[in-house]
């Protein structure tokens, strides 16, 4: 039986609790105890606590809290010896429970801790009473609590209703006005689709009109080549005419020839017995001398043209530069376009100039290279080679006009040979008395060298 201790019997022994101890009124106990377990020595604790002796008090209620409940209520030895420290620490407390009287100030939660380890009488109703007491507590926090949270929840639901409202109204005006956008957009769509309609039909009807146009080209242009064919058909035949007229000509006067021949052969021989008489020294210089003509081996550019050479034989541009003041005139990009299109076009006009810088040294005729100037973004800086003259177009003019210009520039008679390829150019220098030599041919005589 346990003591006090002033040696008078426990009356609250033998009281029994009926029920677990409320959670706080534990949590109290628990730190009672390791409040106190610091002041006992290892052989007075309990074998199962020694383990925890060098703990701190607050890690030792952490980790031994289990195991000092269990050892309070199973030895009343250990319960008398943290009781006894229980009194030295709180002894007005521990007094008031003695006296049946404990202090109305005082927390329920520590009074009945205190009262479960001291064990005085009534420590039973204590225990409950603070542990009905704490249910009420936390059960008053805990509706407290909820009224605060209920009323944070309404006033959140509230604020949440404004806010619906607000954006409710806010995406009612967006929508009005996405309506309002939306119709907008429709009539523009609609008119749009006039527009695009009515373009449609003017463009048929354009459609129409060029088809038209163009049947009717096509009908003038049937009708220039019919007419065209009708005036070649009458200048064949008038010039079989006049072939024919010149025939009968020759005819008629064959009998007027042979009486002239005739008296001529008579004259002569009188001219011939005339010289006898008169001893006149021979004549050194003929009549035929006289006149302007092509000696044999010195041929112009129409004689060559009737030789039989092949168009695309490079052997004819050495007879035409082989012709006494001979002028030969390149078409730059042409001849390049035909030859090494692939290359820049400042590679193309050194490469040419450089082979007509050979052409020139081994022929001796006068070379011009015509480039066009419209290829160019700024002006060439270019030294020209020996023997080659070098000339772009001016802005608005063409290579091919200049090469016109430079044909018309030279007196009738002298040996021109224009190399192009362009049909229009060659055309166009023919009719000037030039010869045009196709770009291929030109490259031909390079690759010779």
């Amino acid at each position: 039986m346990m003591e006090t201790t002033g040696g008078e019997p426990d009356d609250g022994a033998a009281e029994v609790l009926d029920r677990p101890l409320p959670d706080g009124v534990r949590r109290r106990v628990v730190q009672i105890v390791s409040d106190g377990f610091g002041g006992l020595t290892l052989a007075e604790l309990p074998a199962q606590l020694r383990q925890y002796a060098r703990f701190a008090p607050n890690r030792r209620a952490k980790f031994a809290g289990t195991a000092m409940a269990a050892a309070l209520e199973t030895d009343p030895l250990f319960r008398q010896r943290i009781a006894e420290k229980l009194r030295e620490t709180q002894p007005e407390l521990t007094a008031a429970l003695d006296s049946a009287a404990p202090p109305p100030a005082a927390d329920p939660l520590d009074v009945a801790a205190a009262a479960y380890v001291l064990r005085p009488a009534g420590w039973v109703k204590l225990v409950t009473a603070a542990g009905e007491e704490a249910l009420r507590a936390d059960a008053e926090r805990a509706d407290e609590e909820n009224r605060a949270e209920l009323e944070r929840l309404r006033e959140e639901l509230a604020a949440a209703r404004g806010q619906i409202r607000t954006e409710t109204e806010r995406l009612r005006t967006e929508l009005d006005a996405a309506r309002k956008e939306a119709e907008s957009l429709h009539r523009k769509l609609r008119g749009a689709l006039s527009d695009v309609k009515r373009g449609e039909a003017a463009l048929r009807k354009l459609q129409g009109e060029t088809d038209a146009a163009r049947a009717e080209s096509q009908v003038q242009v049937s009708a220039a080549e019919s007419e065209s064919r009708r005036l070649k058909a009458r200048l064949a035949e008038a010039e079989a005419a006049l072939e024919a007229g010149r025939k009968a000509a020759r005819e008629g006067r064959s009998v007027e020839d042979m009486r002239l021949r005739l008296l001529l052969d008579t004259v002569l021989d009188a001219a011939q017995g005339l010289r006898r008489e008169l001893a006149l020294p021979p004549v050194s210089v003929r009549p035929a001398e006289t006149v302007e003509a092509v000696e044999p081996g010195r041929m112009t550019p129409k004689d060559i043209a009737t030789r039989a050479l092949s168009e695309n034989d490079p052997a004819i541009l050495d007879q035409l530069l082989a012709l006494p003041q001979a002028h030969l005139v390149v078409d730059g990009y042409n001849v390049t376009k035909t030859g090494y299109p692939q290359m820049p076009l400042e590679k193309q006009r050194l490469r040419l100039l450089g082979q007509l810088s050979q052409l020139a040294a081994q022929t001796g005729a006068e070379v011009t290279c015509v480039f066009d100037g419209a290829e160019l973004a700024a002006p060439v800086l270019l030294a020209p080679p020996r023997g080659v003259r070098v000339l772009f177009s001016k802005p608005g003019v063409t290579a091919d006009e200049v090469i016109r210009q430079l044909v018309r520039a030279e007196p009738p008679g002298r040996p021109v040979i224009v190399a192009s390829t362009d049909r229009e150019v060659a055309d166009g220098i023919a009719k000037a008395g030039a010869r045009p030599v196709a770009s291929a041919v030109l490259l031909k005589r390079f690759t010779r060298g």
